[in-house]
């Protein structure tokens, strides 16, 4: 899904628990009254900033609350975990608000459990995609690659032994399904970003690249 003005925030993520919103860093986002979580040392969202703002939100809330995290792919491994269980309980009244410009960090099961917003710009649909022709090409076939086409693709990409280029692919193709989305207004290319985005964190943590280019986007 996308949206074109930032204050449409605040209204967007009132309609659900948990809502991702994907824009350039240098945007400013305000929603009133919200508990701000952000990195305290400008590295890093640590567990313990999450478990003291969660506390914050035991009890009963008479109304609307926002949760504003920014950027949430600052928030630590361990951070994330924690912020996740409190996802798999949602509480009423409560809404997240993750704000990032790097969707492929944020652990693939909170983005799961997520309404993922894009902020479409002015010439960011038609804007070519910044990547060698040939990784753009090989990128086009995983898009449209249907699951009895995964393993022969997978084989030919893990023969390259070169994590950083299959890596690459994925990233090229996540930003194709986004923009194929824009353009045509088809909901089966932005549901193939969370397996994208699946793939891309599996193998990111060494995972088999056959395996995960397989099994995750079936």
């Amino acid at each position: 899904m996308f949206f074109s003005d930032v204050n449409e925030i605040e209204k967007i993520a009132s309609r659900t628990g948990c809502a991702i919103f994907v824009l350039p860093e240098d945007i400013e986002v305000n929603i009133k009254n919200a508990i701000v979580l952000a990195p305290t040392n400008k590295v890093i969202i640590t567990i313990e900033q999450v478990r003291d703002t969660l506390k914050m939100l035991l009890t009963k809330q008479t109304g609307e609350r926002f949760v504003l995290v920014r950027p949430a792919d600052k928030m630590g491994e361990e951070a994330m975990n924690a912020f996740l269980k409190n996802l798999e309980e949602p509480k009423d009244k409560v809404h997240f608000v993750l704000i990032t410009s790097n969707l492929s960090v944020i652990l693939p099961t909170i983005i799961s459990r997520a309404e993922v917003y894009f902020l479409k710009q002015p010439g960011d649909i038609d804007g070519p995609l910044k990547a060698d022709a040939k990784i753009v090409e090989v990128a086009k076939r995983v898009l449209v690659a249907k699951p009895a086409d995964l393993p022969e693709l997978a084989e030919e990409l893990a023969k390259k032994k070169d994590r950083a280029y299959v890596l690459e692919v994925l990233a090229v193709t996540i930003e194709m399904a986004r923009k194929s989305y824009f353009k045509t207004g088809k909901v089966a290319f932005l549901n193939k970003v969370p397996k994208l985005l699946e793939a891309y964190d599996n193998i990111t943590k060494n995972g088999h690249i056959k395996l995960h280019l397989v099994a995750d986007l079936c």
